[in-house]
């Protein structure tokens, strides 16, 4: 078994949708609350490739028929992760990034910017996106230092990939306040959480 089911759409998805949504979104809760720490998430479901476990549990968790959904090209390619994705959670796919409530994307270093997603306004910075990126790893990439809200002096996640200059524009995301995205880095077995309140300091190469 290597983690995907490539062969019928429909299966895969949770074998105790309730238990395993709980599951899923106490980790995220607490990832969130505590920007940089990173939280096990065992293999709850199995979907087509490229789409991840880690990826496809956060989505199952999260998405739903009011949650439109945007893929990056390598995940909408596929008519496999479409209806998988459609009959687990039901979310409607649009293809207008600023639309999306929640993004998944498997390619996070061939990413358009952030700033072409939802960034909610000054009345209402809920209404933006959130970003869920399929990352190789989050301990062996080049090394972010974390500051701010949930981070007692400062923490430290190396995730891989990342978005193009994205110390630059997380920088710019931040700046946005309370405008601007949050980030779920979604790894093989466990997640991080980056939002838009961390300030990000990276080290030289």
């Amino acid at each position: 078994m290597n983690g995907f089911l490539t062969t019928t759409p429909i299966e895969g998805g949770f074998q105790n949708p309730p238990l395993a949504a709980q599951a899923v979104f106490r980790a995220l809760m607490d990832a969130m609350a505590r920007p940089g720490t990173v939280h096990p998430v065992a293999a709850l479901a199995l979907p087509p490739a490229p789409l991840t476990s880690t990826a496809a549990s956060v989505a199952l968790t999260l998405c739903d028929h009011d949650t439109p959904l945007w893929l990056d090209a390598r995940l909408d390619v596929s008519t496999d992760v479409r209806g998988w994705l459609g009959f687990h959670c039901g979310a409607p796919l649009t293809t207008i990034p600023a639309d999306a409530h929640f993004v998944l994307a498997s390619s996070p270093g061939e990413l358009m910017a952030l700033e072409n997603f939802a960034q909610g306004s000054q009345e209402y910075p809920d209404r933006s996106t959130t970003l869920i990126l399929q990352v190789d790893t989050l301990t062996k990439g080049r090394e972010l230092h974390l500051e701010g809200p949930g981070i007692e002096t400062s923490a430290a996640l190396s995730p891989f990939p990342l978005p193009r200059h994205f110390a630059a524009q997380w920088k710019q995301n931040r700046a946005r306040f309370p405008r601007g995205v949050d980030l779920i880095l979604a790894a093989p077995d466990a997640i991080s959480c980056l939002p838009r309140t961390t300030r990000i300091f990276e080290t030289e190469a």
